[in-house]
Parts: C-alpha cells; structure tokens; sequence
C-alpha cells in the first residue's frame, strides 16, 4: 500500500490524474469544461484537482483552511496564480459566502470533503449563493458505512488501518481502541472529527430534495479509481442492480460520484 498522503507532490500528480481520466469525462458530459468555465473547489488542499480544470483552460478559485496545505496549492499552481488563472483563498467557506468574495462558479468541486464537513444540511443550502443558475455540483465521497468511511487508513496502527468497519462501532468503544493503539492525540481527534460528520447516501439523497438541487447522474465505485495508485487495484463500478438496494449500497460502495443542479420550479 502507497501512502501518498505522505508525499505531497505525488498526492498531487495523484489527484491531476483522477481528475482528468475519471471526474473531467463525468461532468463533461452533462457540463462544458473550457476557457469559459469558473471553477471553484471547496477543501481543495494541495489543489490537484482544480489543476486537471485549469488544464482545460478553466479558472478556478480553491478555498481552504489548512495553512500549510494552502502554501502547497500556491506553491503547485504558481504559474496559474501569477498568469491570473487561479486563486487559493484561505479561510471558511461560510466566510467567503457571506463576503460574496468568491463570485459564481460554472462549476463547484468538492472531492473528499462532504464527510468532513460539520452540518451538511446548511453547508449544502449555502451552495446556492455560488452557483450560477445552471451551474453544477460534484461531489466525490465515501459513504460512512463502507469498510473505510471512517477513515481509519490514516492511523499509524497497521491493524486499525487494515480493520475494516472499525469506525462502526459504539463511539465510547472507538475513541478507546483509537487510545489502546496510541494513537496521536491529532489522530485520534481527527478520527472522530471524521465519526461526527460522515455522511451515507441516503443522507445525501434527503438533503439535496429538501435544499431543492436535482440529481443529474452518478456513479457508485466498488473499487475508488483512487485504489490503482493507492493499492494497486483497478477500478471497478458496483453492479447496477446492487446499486438500487437503499442502505446495504453504502456497505460496499467506496466512492460515491454524485453531479446535481439548482431545481428549476
């Protein structure tokens, strides 16, 4: 197994390809990508993800909170920031909505950050002020009850790394087998920061329909495309018909692509 979230630059060039070979094709088929579109990604970290957008002649603006991860992104995307192509903002996107500092996107990314993100149901309600009117959204994230919603792969313990539905468990009982492993107190607290706010899908399904956005399409991953670079894996989509069966989909689905809209009404 590659730990790549040791290694920022090949995280990086991890995340460019991803995006490009599975995440760029999805949308596109539903949403131009070119010189005209505004992107902007939400948690974008290192910011590979909106580099594979800039790569199409996108612009794009990324937004987040980690200090050092926004000196990465600057560092990674300097040609673009200095031709004017892209900006790192950083600071809360609550913050930036109620600026109106961001302006309106074609086009909002957020991939591996819905599940940490405290209160989805506002968080989700407040992407309306930034999305022009027919703009979409794309969200790529692991339901909480798959084998590594909990993403314990972070652990330096090589058994809680490998203990799949660990987070599962009764919460009192998590926090102390997290402790029985020692693991850093940052660990740890990531950890359950992680167990408050996972998200499944049916959770997504109800949040859109009340926050009035339509589901365009999606896509349930068995194998995350990730999963080639991280364990060698090739990708592989859950059977069709397995995912139609509501709550059992989230136990064996490891990514979940969703792309959706404003409801017209």
């Amino acid at each position: 197994m590659f730990d790549f979230h040791k290694d920022k630059k090949r995280y990086f060039d991890i995340q460019v390809t991803v995006t490009l070979e599975e995440i760029i094709p999805f949308i596109g088929k539903y949403k131009s990508i070119d010189d005209n579109s505004r992107v902007l990604e939400v948690g974008c970290g290192e910011a590979g993800v909106l580099k594979a957008f800039l790569q199409q002649g996108c612009t794009g603006v990324g937004v987040e909170l980690a200090e050092s991860r926004v000196k990465d992104a600057q560092h990674f995307l300097s040609k673009e920031i200095n031709d004017g192509k892209a900006r790192i903002v950083n600071e809360n996107i609550y913050d930036s909505v109620q600026s109106k500092s961001l302006g309106h996107f074609d086009i909002i990314i957020l991939k591996d950050v819905i599940e940490h993100i405290p209160d989805q149901m506002r968080f989700i309600d407040t992407l309306h002020a930034l999305l022009k009117d027919d703009g979409v959204i794309f969200f790529a994230y692991p339901p909480w009850w798959m084998p590594f919603g909990g993403h314990q792969q972070i652990a330096s313990s090589k058994y809680l790394r490998a203990w799949p539905w660990l987070h599962l468990a009764p919460k009192k009982l998590y926090h102390s087998i997290l402790r029985w492993c020692n693991e850093k107190p940052a660990t740890i607290h990531e950890l359950m920061d992680v167990y408050a706010t996972g998200i499944n899908i049916e959770t997504m399904y109800r949040i859109l329909k009340i926050h009035h956005f339509t589901i365009i399409d999606e896509v349930f991953w068995f194998f995350n495309p990730i999963y080639k670079f991280k364990f060698g894996l090739r990708q592989r989509k859950v059977w069709p018909i397995l995912t139609r069966i509501p709550l059992l989909r989230n136990f064996y689905t490891t990514a979940h692509y969703i792309i959706f809209k404003k409801t017209i009404v």
